[in-house]
């Protein structure tokens, strides 16, 4: 963990607190399916794909909303709000802006230290996705 200062975290642009959080979920999400019993690549990188993606992270936010806090609440509602770009043609800009909000709050968890909260989130995020019983919490 980074250990970052409320300060210096909260004047980091959504954007940068996505590109973290994105980093940190698919690592968490790999890590699962392998501790999980995953061995295949080809396995792997289908089941890590299936999580890891736009449209996934939207729902997966969605479902997470009574779960956040309200300072989490807010750097979800000021990531989805960057226009950083309509992403790649392939994914409703939708989809897109709420996965990079959904990215900037373990970005957020994960540079302020807050080793409890972000485990809690991330497995919940699991919970909420649902997709695969063997990486369920």
């Amino acid at each position: 963990m980074m250990g970052f200062s409320t300060d210096e975290v909260d004047r980091l642009p959504a954007g940068v607190l996505a590109y973290v959080g994105d980093a940190v979920y698919e690592l968490y999400v790999r890590t699962r399916l392998v501790r999980d019993g995953h061995r295949d690549l080809d396995e792997l990188h289908r089941e890590a794909t299936m999580r890891v993606n736009a449209r996934a992270q939207a729902r997966t936010l969605a479902g997470l909303d009574a779960f956040l806090l309200p300072d989490e609440l807010e750097v979800a509602r000021r990531a989805r709000n960057v226009h950083t770009g309509r992403g790649p043609r392939s994914m409703a800009v939708l989809d897109y802006r709420h996965s990079t909000g959904f990215e900037a709050v373990i970005g957020y968890l994960y540079l302020l230290g807050r080793e409890k909260r972000l485990q809690e989130v991330l497995e919940r995020a699991l919970a909420v996705a649902g997709t695969h019983p063997s990486i369920a919490p």
